[in-house]
């Protein structure tokens, strides 16, 4: 069951190719997840000390769910990958120039989880392809109903 989507980022890159990875979260995030207090627009995913970290990513924090600690709402949240799936990613992000992106928050199995992929940057031009073939997709399923 999906709890948010970055849609922003089919929009602005090719995605080669998704994985699902696990979050370390603390308590009060999980709650305010749960209650659908996130935002994934302006994260992004980056390498560092041989992992991968969600920075950016906007969890507000429930007032009745964080009375004794001071949350930091956009805290860098290290991914639980495979360290043989981190390090091909890596070597593809290092050599080929292609970046780590956060597509979408999930549950499994109770647990959260969040969807990346493996993307490449849109140029404007695709951007503008990509917008055409949507709305010819969309005319088409338009009169595809009013012709029957």
């Amino acid at each position: 069951m999906s709890i948010i989507n970055n849609r922003k980022a089919f929009h602005d890159f090719f995605i080669e190719e998704q994985l699902e990875a696990g979050l370390v979260l603390e308590g009060w995030e999980v709650k305010a997840i749960r209650a659908g207090r996130v935002q994934l627009k302006e994260s992004y995913i980056y390498y560092r000390d041989g992992d991968f970290y969600l920075i950016g990513c906007h969890i507000t924090p429930l007032p009745e769910a964080s009375t004794h600690i001071k949350p930091d709402v956009t805290r860098s949240r290290k991914l639980l990958m495979n360290r043989r799936q981190i390090d091909k990613w890596y070597g593809q992000v290092e050599r080929d120039g292609y970046t780590v992106v956060p597509l979408n928050l999930h549950y499994n199995h109770g647990r959260i989880k969040i969807d990346i992929g493996l993307a490449k940057g849109k140029k404007q031009h695709d951007k503008r392809e990509s917008a055409k073939e949507k709305d010819w997709q969309r005319e088409k399923q338009r009169i595809m109903k009013n012709a029957r």
